[in-house]
């Protein structure tokens, strides 16, 4: 018989990259219990195999109609360390910010697997313009400081440390003094894959989030420099501003069903990344459709763009080196140089089956 697992998890209020880690945590391991601080509908992947278990916390996001959970912020490393994880023979926790603390809610060996330190509490650069008005402020300064305490005491009582990228092991490094073995997310290589008869047409793709820290901005600065047409994808924040930089090469789709996506990934000549992410999805979906990747070159990206062979990597000092970059790569590029089968092969590497085999190794591992 084989140990009995839990899984826990920050929050299920949306679907993003960690609840698909969930997701495949419960494929793999189909009678673990799903524990999470709050949960909604909206949040809760479909292929959990049972309904999550919340926290008392959950009373409180019902009675804020289930809309903003920022109000409860300060109250989530409680709730972790109250959890009721059961006979679990071993916890796996996802976490981005407090989730270690269920560390302290169990003497079963904890495994987390770490998207990321909260690096707004470890960076204060990152939390500019997040809070308005000076009590907002303090509010978060203070949070800050209660989960980077969290955070370094719940770590020596990790049985093991899982970052999903060599940047995220660095960084875990720096911040808790810890080493870490990486494990990439999982990528639905299965349901984004290349069709050799469709023509790569004279565009480029930009697709995800529009929200600052993806830094839209610079690759549509960057197209109407090179004069080459970009096609972007995706909502958010940043759209008015992305819109008010566009030159008339520039095409805003806002978002769009899987398969117009599926469509304009194997269409464009290369996806353009050029925010910071700490392991990013869409670039590694668009070499599954054979696709080549620009992109900045730092973070996830030197875990999954091989210059020459998937895409290319850009660099620079600041905005106007970037740009300047980006341009440079999108106006010089020649979609002859890479090889589709060979791209499609590398992302497979990250696919979800490979994350589920690795990460059934990591708990193997784990005494």
């Amino acid at each position: 018989m084989g140990r009995r697992i839990a899984i826990v998890h920050e929050r299920l209020t949306e679907i993003a990259g960690s609840e698909h880690v969930v997701e495949q945590l419960s494929v793999q391991w189909p009678d673990a219990e799903v524990h999470a601080t709050i949960a909604r509908p909206e949040g809760i992947p479909a292929g959990l195999s049972g309904a999550p278990r919340t926290t008392w916390l959950d009373a409180g996001y019902r009675l804020l109609g289930r809309r903003s959970y920022a109000p409860l912020m300060p109250l989530m490393p409680l709730a972790f360390r109250g959890m009721k994880l059961g006979s679990a023979d071993v916890v796996v926790a996802s976490h981005h910010a407090f989730a270690t603390q269920a560390a302290f809610a169990t003497d079963a060996p904890v495994v987390a697997y770490v998207h990321s330190p909260a690096r707004w509490a470890w960076d204060p650069s990152l939390r500019q313009g997040e809070a308005d008005g000076m009590l907002g402020r303090a509010a978060l300064t203070a949070l800050s400081s209660v989960a980077r305490r969290g955070e370094s005491a719940a770590a020596p009582r990790l049985a093991g440390v899982v970052a999903n990228s060599a940047a995220v092991a660095e960084r875990i490094e720096k911040w808790w003094g810890a080493d870490a073995v990486v494990v990439h997310p999982p990528v639905d290589t299965a349901g984004f894959t290349p069709d050799p008869t469709v023509e790569r047409e004279d565009f480029f793709l930009l697709a995800g989030r529009l929200v600052p820290y993806k830094r839209p901005d610079l690759a549509v600065r960057a197209a109407r420099r090179a004069g080459v047409r970009l096609v972007v994808v995706g909502d958010g924040r940043a759209m008015e501003q992305c819109r008010a930089l566009a030159g008339p090469e520039t095409t805003f789709l806002g978002r769009v069903p899987h398969a117009q996506l599926l469509d304009l990934h194997r269409r464009s000549r290369a996806l353009v990344m050029p925010g910071l992410e700490d392991f990013g999805i869409v670039p590694v979906e668009a070499m599954a459709c054979g696709t080549p990747v620009l992109a900045l070159g730092a973070g996830g990206a030197l875990d999954t763009v091989v210059p020459g062979v998937t895409g290319e990597l850009v660099s620079g000092r600041g905005d106007e080196e970037l740009v300047a970059g980006f341009a440079a790569a999108m106006r010089d590029f020649d979609s002859g140089g890479y090889d589709r089968d060979r791209i499609r092969g590398w992302a497979e590497t990250f696919s979800r089956t490979a994350f589920r085999d690795k990460m059934q190794a990591v708990v193997d591992g784990v005494r």
